[in-house]
């Protein structure tokens, strides 16, 4: 799984192997908020929810599947790509 996430994804972190970590940054809150409200939406599609800091320009992703025992898994992978995408 991980060299999946390595090979696959651009700019996540892979934290203690057990997580996918990315740092957004914005101009101000409401581009901020646009974001995360966009996360949330897909995220709520692929029915795979993330962990995220939200400050007043910046937004913390970190991606685990709580359910495997807090390990990356496909589903971790699927959503990291699709945030990319936003």
């Amino acid at each position: 799984m991980l060299e999946r996430a390595k090979s696959e994804l651009e700019g996540w972190e892979i934290v203690e192997g057990q997580k996918l970590r990315k740092v957004f940054q914005f101009k101000g809150f409401l581009k901020t908020m646009s974001f995360v409200n966009a996360v949330a939406w897909q995220a709520n599609k692929l029915m795979h929810h993330p962990d995220m800091e939200v400050s007043f320009n910046k937004c913390v992703i970190n991606i685990t599947t709580h359910d495997a025992g807090n390990t990356l898994t496909d589903k971790d992978i699927d959503l990291a790509k699709a945030i990319d995408e936003l």
